[in-house]
């Protein structure tokens, strides 16, 4: 984020990161999660979690603020949504249900302070039908921990200035659910010259010491040992001392959790802090290590004859015993760290098993399935889960009777049969993608950002690896947008008219998707046409309100069978990707007439005046298409120069026309001589004429022809900035007028100023200095300090200086039009 420290950062990630574990752990929920808004308001960013990983929901990283999911919903009402089961999450918000259909209960609060609402914080636990979900006291105990995450958040916002909003492509804070230690390490400091030992309490209690009653001496630890190792804990210290490096001992400790018979392995390391310095080397540091719980209990596993493994909470093989490798025949090199339904295993590739693991973490309840091993070896897999993995057994079975194919939301603890195989790739959620593409296409609004949507949407889901879109205009195809693979993946597309008896254009007249599985399929429908390193296609026809748009294609490198699911799917997916494409070349259509428009109505360029220099910049705001009322203008007189900046307010056609309407008045009253004072005053006349019903605020700054006096008028407008020749900058001292178009009858002081050589003028709208939840006198300051420190050699690389920070935003809520003048030297008479 512009301007943060890393300490900043790490600030704001500790408060995120404690707040969702306190609601975990103050609540039954297993996982928990915060999101916070974006900059520009319109979707809300996962910016923490705890429990289960964010990869396990699915994608929902970013939701829009006007989603019908509880955490939009929280947001944006400020109101607690508790759902306490899988049913009344069905009944109030089936989206979120479809998407992902498990038995789960959820609360989402919002996040803020003063009335500002900054995001929300939701938990998830397991729900059995029927269920209570989170008691009324650990709701608001959840409440508590949300009003006290937004006072942190907006007590350093206003200390440091980092913003509470959240990037789209921030990482969000990870925290795994707890889970019990299978190794204990104690830390230690040890002089080896007078025998001083300091431990923490955790070495004390792996040697059965009482912390409190340790001596603080080397010789009572190395009472506790086994006596054939008093020898090798003093050399350990020796070598240590003379190497300058780590060194380590195994070291055996009497078994006090089992009544003291017997011995358990412990591992010291020791080494010396300031290697390069001989005379510290008496002072050590290291640890003691203690894995016996780990050790025995990976034994105790390794002498089972079922087969045992270990997930991770995104799914990810973390331990399989010897039963488990020879049950599936891999090896632990090849199995650990990969998802078990990724393809190493073909005969596991199935969407129906991540479904299966998803389900278990989620519902947090067991689950269930068989697989077989080529040619006949059937598998039976049962899932446990807990918050921090899930445990997978494996057991020979005999072949199920024959079941029908499982449903695309089956029951958690049902069995179904895997049988993929390695041509058909998972592509879990196939619901959720269309779920998330529409949703996704709701907030693209330029053709581009809709091209990018489907692509980030449909290449994953459909595991495709190109994809081309093309448009009709004047009756014939032109790419609009392609990704992945080569550059000529159907440039032979590229200008052909919609009756050539082509994939892409037949697709398109027909109506009818169409789905080519292989090269040889494309050759006999379609001979001569290029394949490139293709193998499949499908051809999406894009079709709003019974009007061509154009065609969608997906590629696949190696062949892919289009399943009827697959179909209809895409075949859907098609008719949304139409409606929002149309809507969205209708938006870029009217965008540049707009912008034109607006265009037309500032001055194309500013005249030049003896004795100063003016440079004028402008930035349309980036929410809509709808067009400001800023403007700006330098009017010369026989008496001087009038420098003009102003601003309509709202964004609209109304708004631009009133502003033209002013901006011509303005120049009126300036050229028949009218006082600054006499000028804003008939401009506030003009505007109730004008019966807009809208309001307006100017500044208005007459420099004399001769000196370097002026007289300035301003109505409610941002105060002008004066940088002087020495650096020093200040926001001028005016007497404020009143708004423009609140009374007819209102005047307007005026203040005289004195502009030395050297100095620089800045008028500005308020736009550059405004931001959501900050007193505009802070934005006014910070232009102020940027001024003064910038260079003012080059009044244009000021011009772009100032405006740096709003130029490298991708959202600005309002117009930004920004005027410098340079005072050079005494004007003429």
């Amino acid at each position: 984020m512009h301007g943060m420290t890393v300490g900043e950062t790490a600030e704001r990630e500790d408060l995120l990161a404690a707040a969702v574990v306190e609601a975990v752990e103050g609540t039954i929920a297993y996982s928990g999660s915060v999101f916070l808004r974006s900059r520009d308001r319109r979707s809300v960013v996962l910016a923490a979690t705890c429990g289960v990983p964010p990869s396990l929901l699915g994608g929902w990283r970013l939701i829009p603020v006007s989603s019908p999911i509880p955490i939009a919903v929280a947001y944006g009402s400020g109101r607690t949504v508790h759902l306490a089961d899988a049913e009344e999450t069905m009944r109030r918000y089936p989206q979120l249900a479809v998407a992902l259909p498990y038995a789960f209960g959820s609360c989402s609060v919002p996040v803020g302070t003063g009335g500002e609402t900054f995001g929300s914080l939701a938990v998830v636990w397991a729900a059995s039908p029927g269920g209570e979900g989170l008691p009324k006291a650990q709701r608001r105990r959840l409440r508590s921990v949300a009003d006290r995450l937004g006072d942190s958040l907006s007590a350093l916002r206003a200390r440091t200035g980092d913003p509470v909003e959240c990037d789209p492509g921030t990482v969000p804070v990870e925290t795994p659910a707890p889970s019990t230690a299978a190794v204990r390490v104690g830390l230690f400091q040890w002089d080896s010259a007078s025998g001083a030992f300091t431990a923490d309490d955790e070495l004390c209690a792996i040697f059965g010491l009482d912390p409190h009653a340790f001596d603080g001496r080397a010789e009572t630890l190395a009472s506790r040992l086994h006596p054939g190792d008093l020898a090798a804990f003093r050399s350990c210290a020796r070598e240590a001392a003379v190497k300058g490096s780590t060194t380590t001992r195994r070291l055996r400790l009497p078994d006090h959790e089992h009544g003291g018979e017997g011995y358990r392995t412990v591992e010291l390391w020791v080494r010396v802090p300031e290697a390069d310095d001989v005379r510290a080397r008496t002072h050590l540091v290291g640890a003691v290590v203690d894995a016996r719980a780990g050790q025995v209990a990976v034994a105790a596993v390794e002498r089972l004859r079922d087969g045992l493994f270990s997930l991770s909470p995104d799914g990810r093989v973390t331990y399989a015993n010897r039963s488990a490798l020879r049950l599936l025949g891999v090896s632990a090199d090849e199995l650990t760290g990969r998802l078990l339904w990724d393809g190493l295993l073909p005969w596991l590739s199935d969407p129906d098993i991540e479904y299966r693991h998803r389900s278990a973490m989620i519902s947090q309840a067991p689950a269930s399935f068989t697989a077989c091993r080529s040619p006949d070896r059937w598998l039976a897999f049962s899932l446990h889960p807990e918050a921090d993995g899930v445990t997978v057994r494996v057991v020979p079975v005999g072949q199920p009777p024959p079941a029908s194919a499982p449903s695309a939301s089956p029951p958690a603890t049902a069995t179904a049969t895997a049988t993929a195989t390695a041509t058909a790739p998972a592509r879990l959620g196939v619901m959720y993608h269309v779920l998330q593409l529409g949703s996704a296409l709701t907030e693209a609004v330029t053709a581009q950002q809709v091209c990018e949507v489907v692509a980030d949407q449909l290449l994953p889901a459909f595991g495709g690896q190109r994809l081309a879109i093309y448009v009709v205009r004047d009756a014939t195809m032109h790419l609009l947008f392609h990704t992945g693979g080569h550059e000529d993946f159907l440039e032979w597309l590229e200008g052909v008219p919609l009756h050539a008896r082509l994939p892409g254009t037949e697709t398109l007249t027909s109506g009818t998707p169409l789905f080519i599985e292989s090269q040889q399929a494309l050759s006999r429908g379609y001979p001569g046409i290029p394949t490139d390193a293709v193998s499949s296609w499908a051809y999406l026809p894009l079709i709003a309100s019974s009007h061509p748009v154009g065609t969608c294609v997906l590629g696949f490198d190696e062949i892919h069978p289009f399943t009827e699911k697959d179909r209809g799917v895409l075949t859907a997916l098609a008719g949304l990707i139409a409606q929002a494409l149309e809507r969205a070349r209708l938006y870029d259509s009217e965008f540049a007439l707009a912008r034109g428009l607006q265009q037309a109505l500032l001055p194309h360029r500013l005249p030049k005046v003896p004795g100063i220099h003016t440079v004028v910049r402008y930035l349309p705001g980036t929410s809509g298409m709808d067009i400001g009322g800023d403007w700006y203008d330098v009017i010369p007189t026989d008496s001087g120069v009038c420098l003009v900046i102003g601003d309509v307010e709202g964004h609209s056609i109304a708004a631009a026309a009133t502003m033209a309407q002013l901006r011509s008045a303005v120049r009126a009253f300036a050229a028949v001589g009218h006082t600054p004072g006499d000028a804003m005053a008939g401009v506030n006349r003009t505007l109730f004429d004008l019966d807009a019903g809208l309001l307006a605020s100017c500044c208005y700054i007459h420099l004399g022809a001769h000196g370097h006096r002026a007289c300035a008028v301003t109505a409610g407008h941002p105060p002008p900035l004066l940088r002087r020749p020495d650096g020093t900058t200040d926001a001028l001292d005016l007497d404020v007028g009143p708004v423009l178009g609140v009374e007819r009858a209102s005047t307007y002081p005026e203040t005289r100023i004195d502009l030395p050589p050297g100095s620089v003028l800045a008028l500005y709208t308020d736009g550059l200095v405004e931001e959501p939840g900050t007193d505009i006198d802070v934005g006014i300051d910070r232009l102020r300090a940027t001024l003064a420190h910038a260079r003012a050699d080059s009044l244009d690389e000021l011009a772009d200086r100032l405006l740096h920070n709003a130029r490298g935003s991708s959202y600005r809520a309002d117009d930004i039009a920004l005027l410098l003048t340079a005072i050079r030297s005494p004007r003429p008479a």
